[in-house]
This record gives C-alpha cells, sequence and structure tokens, in this order.
C-alpha cells in the first residue's frame, strides 16, 4: 500500500499532462453524438486514443462492431475500466456518457505507466449501448468480462459520492390501438388511442401516492395522432420503471401495467407492452 500512495504524485502528474487532450476527446465526442449500437465514429475515436498511448486494441470486440477491448501492462490484478459512448436520440449527451469515456481512458493511460510497478494490467472496455440497448449484459453475456478482478467506472453527477446506488429498470414501448374516425363529423365511430394514455397516465399518477422513495416510474408518448380533426386509432410511447431491487421492480412493474391495461379497458383500445429492456 505505501508503494500504491508513492505512486501518487507520479500519477497526477500524468494526468496533468493528459488534461489538454481529455478535455478535446470529451468535446469531440459531445460534438459527434451517436445512439445505441451505432457508435462506429466514437469507438474508433477513443480506440485510436488508446493505441496512441501504447495499449494493444481489439476492436469489434465479441463479435460487437461498436464494442472494443484495449490492454497495457501483464500484471497478474485484471483491473477492468468501462468506457461509455453512446448518446440520447435526439438530445445528444444529456447524460455525460461523453465525459465517461474521457475518464475512464484518462484514468487507464495514468494507471498503464505505473502498471509494471503496481503488477496489474489496465483492461479498457468499450462498452456500447448504455442508453436503453443493455451493451453490458450482451457483453457479459458474450464472455467480455471473464477473469477481471475488478471492474469501476465514473458517473458525472451534481454531487461527488464515492458509489452511486443503483437502480434496477424494465424499458417499455407501450402501444395503443383503436379506431381512427373525424372528429368532427363522425366522433361516436372513433376509438380514441389518446385518450388510453390519458387515463393510463393519470392512473399511475395517482398510483405514485402508494409506491415506495425507491421507485421512479416515468416515460413519454412519442406518436399521439396525426390531426387535431381525427380522432387518434393508433398511440406509441415508451417508459421506464426503476426500484432499488429485482423483487421490488417486478411488483411495481406489475402495478404498472396494470394502469396501461387500465386505459385500454376504459377506451375500448388493445394495448400492447413491449419489454426493451
Amino acid at each position: 500500500m505505501s508503494d500504491a500512495v508513492d505512486l501518487k504524485p507520479a500519477l497526477q502528474a500524468r494526468i496533468s499532462e493528459l488534461h489538454p487532450s481529455l478535455v478535446e476527446l470529451s468535446e469531440w465526442l459531445h460534438a459527434h453524438p451517436e445512439t445505441a449500437w451505432k457508435e462506429h465514429e466514437s469507438a474508433a475515436k477513443c480506440a485510436s486514443s488508446l493505441r496512441e498511448h501504447g495499449f494493444a486494441v481489439e476492436e469489434n470486440f465479441v463479435g460487437l462492431d461498436t464494442a472494443f477491448h484495449a490492454v497495457a501492462g501483464n500484471g497478474p490484478l485484471r483491473i477492468g475500466l468501462m468506457a461509455e459512448y453512446d448518446a440520447l436520440p435526439n438530445i445528444g449527451h444529456a447524460c455525460g456518457h461523453n465525459l465517461i469515456a474521457t475518464m475512464s481512458l484518462g484514468a487507464a493511460v495514468a494507471l498503464a505507466s505505473v502498471a509494471d510497478e503496481l503488477g496489474i494490467t489496465v483492461e479498457v472496455f468499450g462498452t456500447p449501448a448504455e442508453e436503453g440497448g443493455g451493451g453490458k449484459i450482451e457483453m457479459l453475456d458474450r464472455g467480455a468480462f471473464d477473469g477481471l478482478d475488478f471492474a469501476m467506472m465514473v458517473h458525472p453527477a451534481p454531487v461527488d459520492v464515492v458509489r452511486a446506488r443503483p437502480f434496477a429498470v424494465e424499458h417499455w414501448e407501450i402501444t395503443f390501438t383503436g379506431r381512427a374516425s373525424h372528429a368532427g363529423s363522425y366522433p361516436t365511430q372513433g376509438v380514441n388511442a389518446a385518450d388510453a394514455f390519458t387515463v393510463s397516465e393519470v392512473a399511475i399518477g395517482l398510483l405514485r401516492q402508494q409506491l415506495p422513495s425507491t421507485v421512479r416510474v416515468h416515460g413519454i408518448v412519442t406518436h399521439a395522432g396525426d390531426a387535431p380533426n381525427a380522432i387518434p386509432g393508433h398511440t406509441r410511447g415508451r417508459w421506464y420503471v426503476r426500484a432499488g431491487t429485482m423483487a421490488e421492480l417486478e411488483e411495481t412493474a406489475a402495478k404498472v401495467k396494470r394502469c396501461f391495461e387500465a386505459g385500454a379497458l376504459a377506451t375500448g383500445c388493445s394495448v400492447g407492452i413491449i419489454d426493451e429492456s
């Protein structure tokens, strides 16, 4: 431990030396947002940066086009650093994945400079599709992280904490199908798929009174109709349910799904719930 402490000034100096290029990389990623499974330029940019710093880099890692694996050092202790770089659709890097990638790369390059002294192998994993794609789960299932002693990353936040509290999450696409009709001439012939969302959202709002503080329910209507004078026959939305444990998530998800079923029942629509987790 004393040897590791003695290396801190050297690591701090290396980070200071890297700082301008890290800021440049972060700003480049921010200016070139790519969504889940489409982060071709972002993954290549990060891989190229690590290669320039002496890492051996494998792109298209475990058969995923936008994943990579970079290695420096050959010590018995394997340290994994996760680099996320996907952005949100139509919003960009609102969750700061450009910062996550940059911080992981910066930490890895600095650690690589003292890998021999510490007896470690430094490994960077480019992990695509964090925003709704489950990229790390896919990589885990393919054996990407086998043999690591530990893995870590840093996520930007408005507060500094050593460990963030994780949430279990389900992602859904919700669709309601009714019957379109002219709202002025033939309103009684319509089955309003937009009303189904209204009923569902009211039900979810009332449900929140009985939900524990560890639960989050949030979503958006992505298609609510085509014209104000036409009763919508088809609507679509995306919803997330988060909870502190898998058991709590399962219980909450069942309640929220009943809210969407209530919207269908009240309006006469049919409802579809597709799990995108």
